[in-house]
């Protein structure tokens, strides 16, 4: 069982970053694929940002593409998402999840093994 803890997330003004961080409770860390997605009240949990287990390969939505970041420290246990050029658009609950290297990973799905419990991020105009 690997457990996830989002942190970072708080109110931030359209233009403003902020920088979320995951730190999940296992040491093999570096043999999960990770992936960032949000939710607002009402709508379906969407893909924000991928990362393959090594750090080498990333995704994006189309949406976030050129303002947030996904990166990860497999030495801490810890994924990131450093976004930037905040839009009220992206108000949402934001949350991190883990899927196994040793399963078929589709990085924009929702097929992942475990779920952080989120972190509210609100942006204002």
């Amino acid at each position: 069982q690997v457990q996830l803890v989002e942190s970072g997330g708080g109110l931030v003004q359209a233009g403003g970053s902020l920088r979320l961080s995951c730190a999940a409770s296992t040491r093999t860390f570096r043999s999960y694929n990770m992936g960032w997605f949000r939710q607002t009240p009402g709508k379906e949990r969407e893909f924000v940002a991928a990362i393959g287990w090594s750090g080498s390969s990333t995704y994006y939505a189309d949406s976030v593409k050129g303002r947030f970041t996904i990166s990860r420290d497999n030495t801490k246990n810890t994924l990131y998402l450093q976004m930037g050029s905040l839009e009220p658009e992206d108000t949402a609950v934001y949350y991190c999840a883990a899927r196994s290297m040793a399963k078929n990973w589709a990085p924009q799905g929702r097929e992942y093994d475990y779920w952080g419990s989120g972190t509210q991020v609100t942006v204002s105009s």
